[in-house]
């Protein structure tokens, strides 16, 4: 993903009225990272992701 890095993967099928990726990337806006989350067709996962360079992150796609 053109300059994009991951900070965490969850499943899309997750339990009913859970939403594991928002709240992830909530508590990730709230300490400051402009994170989002997107929908990977391809792995059937969301992804918790911060667009742009410098950030720090051990999984970069």
């Amino acid at each position: 993903m053109n300059g994009r890095t991951v900070l965490e993967r969850f499943p899309a099928g997750g339990p009913r009225g859970s939403w594991p990726a928002e709240e992830f990337a909530q508590a990730r806006r709230l300490e400051g990272q402009p994170a989002e989350v997107v929908m990977d067709l391809a792995t059937d996962m969301f992804l918790v992701v911060v667009r742009g360079a410098g950030v720090t992150s051990d999984a970069a796609a």
